[in-house]
């Protein structure tokens, strides 16, 4: 609904060809002659407005659905205008012919069908204009386009119909005029008022709005009781209406919302899943295979001792230590979260031992890891710290990375600013494109924690400010 336009050319048609087959029924069921008693005339009269009926909708069919496309598609846009017009011509003739000839109309010009042609090009203007309007880049997304042109597309089936009130009759009008909007009406009241509240375990408000519907009905009716001076309308329609929408409305269409329901959880299940496995994909192809070097970092740390490099030696240890983790527990769905900060104090050791001696550079680093208890989904917090030093360290202006990290009330929470320079050189941004990305990190979170976690992040020309808390399992 909100993603992508609607295919309203098919909305279009199927309410059309409902509200005709509507017509046809009240034709053949109100009009159908009794042939052995009624005259030549009447038999006729019926005929024409099944023809009449079916000539309109053939040419709103070819119209709308053939000649309209072709028109847009074809460079040759003549042909198709001038089918069009044949189109209305004959449509027009045969209204014109039958019609007054069946009596249905007055005179020979048949004044419904000038009434349609209206229509339908307003219609088709108005399309046009809220395509213009209210679609992307004007709007942030068709959810706004797509219920106003669906509200469009029912008023112009409606007055279509009203239009037709003299082949037909008012039932079809008064169907899609006041029975259906009224259906409509009361399935969304059930759905985000009674329903929607006992599903999200608001008894008492669900309560109040029924029984707040049932008090309206009464009112309702007794306001046409009152202008009827009818006593029996407000006791007779007041009880059955209420009766209707307990008993047998409200039961049955909250089933189909169970079943709506159902249905839309086993897809957002299966989506889920999907993108589970999609973003570990991701994840883990995102990541270099660190088995070999693993072992060329054991032959380094031994040759690092021999050599009494203490500096390059506690690196070494670290980067192993950080490889180790990549190599076993990145792989595990949730690990101690004593664990992912010992990872994150590995890469920050490094970072220092890299930037340390940069003047430029002010860094204050804050781990109150004392109440870190619990597990957590791995590499969470890192890529956000990954992504400060990779994008808030500039060689010659001044930068600064300030971080925080605390745990309190079953949750971890991680503040995080850095300076934001310019955009470095390619050669030099290449270097340093390393670990998992932050959308893929937002996914992760929505997948792994949804409605458990908040992430905040703002930018402006100075800072690049991340707000993380995540509730972790106990």
């Amino acid at each position: 609904m909100k993603s992508k336009s609607l295919d309203f050319r098919q909305i279009e048609w199927w309410i059309v060809t409902s509200a005709t087959l509507t017509a046809f029924l009240f034709i053949l069921f109100g009009y159908s002659p009794r042939f052995s008693e009624d005259s030549g005339f009447e038999i006729f009269k019926f005929a024409s407005r099944l023809l009449i009926l079916a000539v309109l909708y053939s040419a709103f069919h070819l119209v709308h659905m053939v000649l309209i496309p072709s028109y847009q598609t074809e460079p040759k846009k003549w042909k198709n205008i001038l089918k069009i017009i044949l189109t209305g011509l004959v449509a027009f003739a045969v209204s014109a012919i039958f019609g007054y000839q069946a009596q249905l109309t007055s005179a020979p010009f048949p004044t419904f069908y000038l009434g349609i042609i209206v229509l339908y090009a307003c219609y088709l203007i108005a399309s046009n204009l809220l395509t213009q309007a209210l679609t992307p880049p004007k709007l942030r997304d068709f959810q706004a386009y797509n219920i106003t042109r669906l509200i469009f597309t029912y008023l112009f089936t409606f007055f279509f119909l009203i239009q037709i009130n003299p082949v037909s009759s008012e039932g079809p009008s008064l169907i899609f005029g006041i029975f259906i909007p009224v259906i409509l009406i009361a399935s969304f009241y059930n759905f985000f008022l009674v329903y929607g509240k006992k599903k999200t375990g608001q008894i008492k408000q669900a309560r109040w709005y029924n029984w707040s519907l049932v008090v309206g009905m009464f009112i309702l009716f007794g306001i046409i009781a009152a202008n009827e001076n009818q006593e029996e309308i407000l006791l007779i329609g007041g009880l059955g209406a209420n009766a209707f929408i307990q008993l047998i409305f409200f039961p049955l269409t909250s089933l189909l919302f169970k079943k709506y329901d159902s249905f839309i959880g086993r897809i957002s299940t299966l989506s889920t899943q999907v993108d589970q496995g999609n973003a570990s994909f991701d994840f883990l192809r995102s990541q270099i295979n660190p088995h070999f070097l693993f072992n060329a970092l054991n032959t380094l740390y031994a040759s690092a001792l021999i050599e009494n490099a203490e500096k390059t030696s506690d690196g070494i240890q670290k980067l192993g230590d950080m490889m180790r983790f990549m190599l076993h527990e990145n792989q595990l769905p949730s690990i101690s979260l004593s664990r992912e900060i010992d990872y994150l104090k590995n890469y920050l050791d490094l970072q220092l031992m890299r930037f340390g001696s940069q003047s430029n550079l002010e860094m204050d680093i804050q781990l109150n890891d004392d109440n870190c208890q619990g597990e957590i989904a791995p590499m969470l917090i890192i890529p956000f710290v990954e992504n400060a030093f990779k994008h808030g360290i500039s060689a010659k202006e001044k930068s600064w990375i300030r971080l925080n990290l605390r745990c309190m009330s079953g949750s971890v929470h991680l503040d995080l600013v850095n300076s934001v320079h310019p955009e470095k050189p390619q050669n030099e941004k290449s270097r340093e494109e390393s670990g998992i990305g932050l959308d893929n990190v937002k996914k992760r979170l929505e997948i792994l924690y949804p409605e458990k976690h908040q992430l905040s992040i703002i930018t402006n020309d100075t800072d690049f400010f991340v707000h993380l808390s995540v509730q972790i399992h106990s």
